[in-house]
């Protein structure tokens, strides 16, 4: 439902992993929470990074769970439709305030400066953590977000909708940590931002249990016209690329 109706594969996920700690926390009576990097890292505003912990508003709230929406739909609609049950959304449902017990849910970028190839790089020399052996599809780097095959098709329906891609969001935050110039970062989006991450298709479809001539009619109804257009033989490009002076043209 959250690639149909809103082209968004990953949202179950990112409204999962804000549930999910304060959830196990209240269950065990843990007090303090530590999670990676706050959304302002990624793009999402800039006032959420002027503090350390992560807004209650964000795991708890007073509502009838039934009236909650994923994916576009009332939970209460999913029920009746699908055949699942209230507790198969447990770990997507907010806690009502009632229950919160003072549980510090803090983010680690807060305190330490966030520069995700001086993680990798530390990340490397203390812990045995190590990069894929080849290239993530949609960008350059071989050592962010390898776990989840998803999340190749939440930067890739990003691209889509905004016409904005993976390499784009790294490129410009190296270019922000100086790890690379500006003219450096237009080129790598120029190469690699509109790769499709066909490796993983035959997965995804499967796990949402789509067709792969259905996945392509969903993706084309999300280009909005005007970031897509069609070039001499119909082949969909974006109507704007990074130019010289790395803004879109």
């Amino acid at each position: 439902l959250a690639f149909k109706n809103l082209l968004h594969p990953f949202q179950p996920f990112i409204i999962g992993q804000k549930q999910i700690g304060p959830l196990m926390a209240s269950k065990f009576g843990i007090k303090f929470i530590m999670y990676g990097e706050t959304g302002t890292e990624a793009g999402n505003k800039k006032d959420e990074a002027k503090r350390g912990t992560m807004h209650q508003k964000y795991y708890t709230q007073d509502l009838d769970k039934l009236d909650l929406n994923l994916g576009g739909v009332k939970i209460r609609d999913i029920i009746k439709d699908y055949g699942f049950k209230l507790g198969d959304f447990k770990s997507y449902i907010p806690m009502p305030t009632s229950e919160y017990d003072n549980i510090d849910v803090h983010y680690l970028s807060y305190y330490l400066k966030w520069d995700p190839q001086e993680a990798y790089y530390y990340a490397f020399e203390n812990t045995g953590f190590s990069g894929n052996s080849e290239r993530t599809s949609g960008t350059y780097s071989k050592y962010s977000s390898i776990d989840d095959k998803i999340d190749y098709f939440h930067w890739y329906t990003t691209l889509i909708k905004f016409g904005i891609g993976r390499a784009s969001y790294d490129a410009a935050q190296e270019i922000r940590t100086g790890k690379i110039t500006r003219e450096e970062g237009q080129l790598l989006v120029k190469r690699y931002d509109e790769e499709f991450p066909q490796k993983y298709l035959e997965d995804f479809l499967e796990y949402i249990s789509i067709s792969e001539d259905e996945f392509y009619q969903t993706i084309d109804n999300f280009r909005s016209p005007h970031i897509w257009g069609k070039d001499a033989l119909g082949n969909w490009k974006l109507n704007h690329n990074v130019n010289k002076t790395g803004l879109r043209d």
